[in-house]
């Protein structure tokens, strides 16, 4: 048999399943039913400009500059086609840009018509240098414009939001933003308004009306109004803290980890001069995407603040002082304060929970080698030995390939979060549920008490009960919630607990049966960016360094061979947690304190905190800022910020997220080295002189020490809900995203994005109050007074943020999550 040379030279390779083939360029090209025809070029390493279009948004065509020519079963279309919205199919002939003059001249044409109007201030606009519509303009537009007419403008800036500006005449159109905010962020604020040569971008606040009036309305209020700025391709939104601040070439670039909590975002921290001037978000498609809270990319003038600890402090003995010192001097004088209060009474440590995992580290090795207590707790919120148990048999070792990722989120049948405000304590993780519930048909079930706007935008069921009952709902699930038990059993299903739950008597072990009954596995996201590594360092009274038993006599003999100590020096009794630490320091119990980054309104009970400040023999404070540590500490030594260290942070998946030096030849040390430094002053070696000395030591001591078993699950009986008498409600309550914490000093645009300070009751417990315009939450101890707004909480329940302007829950009514409270009427604000 023979072969017609036509048939030999034909192309025969098969196309899979699924699949379809075309020809682009003149290549043929093998790709996925649906897939868009710009993402196939681009394989092929084809680049068509355009403006519009986004990976992670979905198909617009509204900017019309990646037309190409397309032909179909031997027919070319009547014109140009969109790139960004066509699909692949089988025997599609394309010719781009670079092969077709049709293609390339409706570009030119595409392009003269977005220059029209375009103003060209490129030098002052802080998009020059790195903006696509300038580049395109040059590999795409014409060499001369044959636009001679007046171009059309806008009064500029408008805010948008305190922390967004517009520029409307540089807006092409391209409606990036609005798709961002509609279909990512849940936040449809931002829109199109207006028709013809006068459409623009804007809100009902900034719309401007017929006869130059401007309406009002409702500003953008998003956690994630930060990213319409990076994803502009011109210079239409601009940020209030980087506006006229710098050139993009002016900048030096250096990837990071952002800080702020245990999504552990890939970040890019741009600096001049030795000052970071912005952050913008790293393409990271395992963990944040493209994407970051505005509290990620805009909260980092806190290592700028004029209370920055810069040197060394001793207090004077005579004075009563705090006074400057040398680095020598300091440390010989913390190391002879602790060593006489290490051979009293002893010494406490509480590291807090923002630490690097090298950091955590060092103070885990510190307490045990130098002070020789397992009296050291990170946890500088609220917490419980029912949590110690939960942490040490549900997270310790827990890695992505072993647990649950992000990936995974977006395609579980059911998420169940409980005692967890995503929006609030994890927001990108929030942006995952989200995308899985509006792609892939997640359900998203909330166990808490108010339909928040986290269950809102991820379309999400809320299963209502009293603060302190959620314990009682997790078991409840089989008998009332049948569909969403059920459900829990399906293969990829996750239970999300955050925080609060430390608070509830009950509720970690009521999450451990739930999962012995579904195998849905547990996850716990902290929010705070250094808990999870702390848990695996041994920063806990129960833990040692690999997640083993302080009480495992195997483990702790191997540790004292890998550190250098004689057998039977490590402390092998259980030590105090953060409560008892502070406790025992009040009342004489513990003669020195070792305090690391921690706020003390967010402590459990802040009052016991300043007594035992107060009281302690011997304070040595780590810090960066002046604080309430710090007024009383004995010895203040400077520690540098994430953007002026090394290290890694762990995230709650278990992912470790290295990140290198920022800013360098500040001369800030990290927590590690000041630790070893002081160590080797009360003669113990920690080996922790860099964080890549830490991280070699952890690594050989957790490479070696591995638990014999996995530790007992808690077992803690959930406690009966308060009766609440006439004039009372159950507190709940939990921390919004932008309050007053630490790390958002000096951030005034930032601030203005926060959501508002209320008090949330439903109707018939305002009904039963008066229906008052505000209302009067208190306790022995304080009150809080704040504008009420009705909510479908509970009756009987009032829900207040934690930390907020007016609302420090912890300092004024001394109680938290599940409480009871007085309430009554408030006064006018």
């Amino acid at each position: 048999m023979t072969i017609a040379p036509e048939a030999a030279e034909k192309d025969e390779t098969p196309v899979p399943e699924g699949h379809v083939k075309l020809t682009i360029d003149g290549e043929e090209v093998i790709a996925p039913k649906g897939e868009l025809l710009i993402r196939t070029a681009e394989r092929l390493g084809i680049v068509i400009p355009r403006f519009c279009d986004h990976p992670l948004l979905d198909p617009a065509g509204a900017c019309r500059q990646c037309l190409v020519e397309v032909e179909m079963n031997g027919r070319p279309m009547p014109k140009p086609q969109a790139s960004c919205t066509m699909t692949v199919a089988d025997g599609m002939v394309v010719k781009t840009q670079l092969t077709s003059p049709v293609a390339d001249k409706a570009q030119q044409g595409v392009m003269e018509l977005l220059l029209i109007n375009h103003p060209l201030d490129c030098p002052i606009c802080d998009k020059g240098g790195e903006c696509p519509l300038q580049n395109q303009a040059m590999a795409h537009g014409r060499t001369e414009s044959r636009f001679v007419d007046r171009k059309r403008t806008f009064p500029k800036p408008l805010s948008i939001s305190t922390q967004v500006l517009l520029d409307r005449e540089r807006c092409v159109l391209c409606q990036r933003c609005t798709r961002f905010s509609s279909q990512i962020a849940g936040d449809p604020f931002i829109d199109l308004m207006e028709r013809g040569a006068q459409q623009q971008i804007g809100t009902s606040e900034t719309a401007d009306l017929v006869g130059g009036e401007t309406s009002t309305g409702t500003p953008f209020q998003s956690y994630f109004s930060g990213n319409t700025i990076q994803i502009c391709p011109v210079g239409a939104l601009t940020s209030a803290q980087y506006r006229f601040r710098s050139r993009p070439f002016d900048l030096v670039s250096s990837p990071s980890v952002c800080e702020h909590c245990s999504v552990g975002c890939a970040m890019r921290t741009d600096f001049r001069r030795g000052k970071v001037m912005r952050r913008l978000a790293g393409d990271d498609p395992e963990v944040n995407e493209e994407w970051l809270c505005d509290k990620g990319r805009f909260a980092f003038r806190y290592t700028e603040a004029a209370d920055r600890v810069r040197h060394p402090l001793v207090r004077d003995p005579e004075t009563g002082q705090l006074e400057r010192a040398s680095w020598t001097h300091a440390l010989r004088v913390a190391a002879e304060g602790l060593a006489k209060a290490r051979d009293g009474h002893g010494v406490g440590v509480l590291p807090g929970g923002r630490l690097t995992v090298e950091d955590a580290y060092a103070y885990s090795k510190f307490a045990r080698v130098a002070l020789r207590t397992n009296d050291i707790d990170f946890r500088a919120r609220a917490h419980s030995a029912e949590e110690l148990d939960f942490l040490a048999s549900h997270v310790v070792g827990v890695t992505p390939e072993t647990g649950v990722t992000m990936r995974q989120l977006e395609t579980a049948p059911l998420v169940l979060c409980v005692a967890f405000e995503p929006e609030e304590e994890a927001p990108v993780l929030f942006l995952r549920l989200r995308k899985g519930a509006r792609k892939n048909g997640t359900k998203v079930v909330h166990i808490g008490q108010w339909t928040t706007p986290a269950v809102r935008k991820t379309f999400g069921e809320l299963l209502a009960c009293a603060p302190g009952a959620e314990a009682g709902a997790v078991d409840g699930l089989m008998e009332h919630a049948p569909d969403v038990d059920e459900q829990l059993r399906a293969e990829g299903s996750v239970v999300l607990v955050g925080e609060r739950a430390a608070e509830i008597p009950g509720l970690f072990s009521a999450l451990h049966r739930l999962s012995e009954r579904t195998g849905a596995p547990i996850v716990w996201v902290p929010r705070r960016a250094g808990e999870r590594g702390a848990v695996e360092v041994g920063a806990l009274p129960t833990l040692l360094p690999g997640g083993v038993s302080v009480s495992d006599a195997d483990a702790r003999a191997e540790l004292e061979r890998m550190w250098g100590l004689d057998a039977g020096s490590l402390p092998d009794a259980p030590g105090r947690d953060t409560t008892g630490i502070l406790q025992a320091a009040r009342n004489g119990d513990l003669d020195g304190l070792v305090i690391g980054g921690i706020e003390v309104a967010d402590l459990p009970d802040p009052e016991l905190a300043r007594e035992a400040l107060s009281r302690c023999g011997f304070v040595v404070s780590l810090e960066l800022r002046h604080s309430e540590v710090t007024e009383h500490a004995d010895v203040v030594l400077p520690v540098a910020p994430v953007d002026e260290k090394s290290g890694s942070f762990l995230t709650w998946e278990g992912r470790r997220r290295e990140f290198s030096v920022t800013l360098d030849g500040t001369g800030a040390l990290p927590d590690c080295r000041v630790l070893d430094t002081l160590g080797v002053e009360m003669d113990a070696d920690l080996f922790t002189q860099t964080p890549a000395a830490a991280a070699g030591d952890l690594n050989r001591v957790t490479e070696q020490i591995k638990p014999t078993a996995r530790s007992a699950a808690p077992d803690v009986p959930g406690a009966p809900v308060p009766t609440v008498g006439q004039g009372q409600a159950l507190l709940a309550t939990w921390r919004q995203l932008i309050d007053d914490g630490a790390l958002l000093v000096d951030e005034p645009h930032l601030a203005g994005t926060a959501r508002r300070v209320v008090a949330r009751v439903s109707k018939a417990t305002a009904a039963a109050l008066g229906e008052p315009h505000s209302v009067t939450v208190s306790t022995d101890r304080g009150s809080v007074t704040l504008p009420v707004e009705i909510a479908d909480l509970p009756d009987d329940v009032v829900w207040l943020p934690g930390n907020s302007p007016g609302s420090t829950l912890r300092t004024t009514l001394g109680v938290g999550h599940g409480a009871v409270v007085s309430i009554a009427a408030g006064g006018e604000r």
